[in-house]
């Protein structure tokens, strides 16, 4: 309790941020809806968010390095808020594309300022406690931000200012906090091909992963929307999603601790085919069954970031981590800036199911490549320990691999 209350506005803050940018997404795929844009268009917004994800991860340690945590966490709110604000000056599909931009600025930034801050704070002999409440936060704000979906109503100024409200509400905790700024560390090198050195299998996996996740949840609004759900049902439909990710984590780690990663990580891919044949199977049977399909779903796709990571891990030397975490991500970034234009696309073309084919298409390429892999190189003699890490910032090579 007491490591808890001790990182209580940090932690704060991440459910602020959490409500406001998970909201942002699903908002605007039922607010596109509404204002008649194409379905491309509507995928664009989710590509822009992650394209300005990926500028955030990069800028944010600089900012930091160069004005210090709490101003940099206080300009990436504002970019945030601004963003989210904006939205309600104009109805152009091109300016909100811009505007969500903003929204992964935001995110990524502020992300990598309180990952630091973590980082810096925390002692080797609570990290464990200290990372599974942060993972526990922002995986139940982010439950929360899915379900607020069903009163927040579309292309409304009022739900754009709530949540550039709650955006803005971010800033206090962390500025406010007793807590002194921890000094601004080095930023880690983006070697991408440091990553593929080292597991070409690891960065196949993150990169299916971003083609996926990202999917899903910038295209999934629109998939629901498409096969008869109501706002809130759309609601929990991507909060069933978010649930089945962080109830399979666990035992999936479990699983990748003790067995050939690789095997697990087959098996994962194979379990998210046959969940993304089963979510189209099942759309005409209900509610219910749609709500089942996406429980499943998220329980084999949330877990294919952290396997791929540990993976990697295992075949890196000490000093290579933290650039490896990095190298990573941007392959994530890669795979989550193409996909929720491309699925939206093939939405529009082919229907609905296409984007289950998509993701199931993905899957079973990366099953194959697994297999080559396999036959190209063996096992690794050392493991990580299977954490489960967020897809954040740059920063989380540090937060989860120091002192070990």
């Amino acid at each position: 309790m007491r490591l808890v209350l001790s990182f209580a506005a940090l932690f704060l803050s991440v459910i602020l941020l959490q409500l406001s940018s998970g909201g942002v997404g699903p908002l605007d795929v039922l607010s596109g809806n509404e204002l008649g844009f194409t379905n491309a268009e509507i995928g664009l917004l989710g590509s822009a968010h992650f394209f300005g994800f990926f500028l955030g991860c990069w800028w944010a340690p600089r900012l930091m390095g160069g004005v210090g945590h709490s101003r940099a966490f206080a300009a990436f709110t504002a970019l945030g808020a601004i963003g989210l604000i904006a939205h309600t000056l104009t109805d152009a599909p091109e300016a909100w594309a811009l505007m969500r931009v903003a929204s992964g600025l935001c995110i990524a930034g502020a992300y990598t300022v309180i990952e630091a801050w973590l980082q810096a704070k925390v002692t080797n002999e609570a990290r464990g406690r200290a990372m599974g409440t942060y993972r526990m936060v922002d995986t139940f704000a982010s439950l929360v931000a899915q379900l607020m979906i069903g009163f927040l109503v579309p292309a409304a100024y009022v739900s754009y200012n709530l949540l550039a409200l709650l955006c803005c509400l971010a800033v206090l905790p962390l500025t406010l906090s007793r807590l002194a700024p921890p000094p601004a560390l080095g930023t880690p090198r983006l070697r991408p091909m440091l990553a593929w050195t080292i597991s070409p299998l690891a960065v196949g996996g993150v990169v299916v992963s971003g083609l996926s996740t990202a999917a899903f949840r910038m295209v999934g609004p629109l998939y629901g929307a498409e096969v008869g759900l109501r706002p809130g049902q759309i609601g929990f439909f991507l909060a069933a999603w978010v649930l089945g990710g962080a109830l399979t984590q666990w035992p999936v780690g479990w699983l990748a601790d003790r067995h050939d990663r690789r095997w697990v990580l087959i098996w994962i891919s194979v379990g998210a085919t046959l969940a993304a044949v089963l979510t189209v199977l099942l759309a005409p049977f209900g509610t219910g069954a749609v709500f089942v399909s996406a429980l499943l779903f998220g329980g084999v796709t949330f877990p294919v970031y952290s396997i791929s990571a540990a993976h990697a891990h295992d075949w890196a030397e000490d000093d290579q981590r933290v650039e490896l975490s990095a190298a990573l991500l941007f392959f994530y970034a890669l795979g989550a800036i193409v996909s929720p234009l491309l699925t939206s696309q093939l939405i529009e073309a082919f229907g609905p199911p296409a984007l289950f084919v998509f993701i199931a298409v993905g899957h079973v390429a990366l099953i194959v490549f697994g297999l080559y892999r396999m036959r190209r190189r063996g096992s690794s003699g050392i493991k990580s320990p299977y954490v489960w890490i967020p897809r954040t910032s740059f920063q989380v090579g540090r937060l989860f691999r120091r002192g070990r």
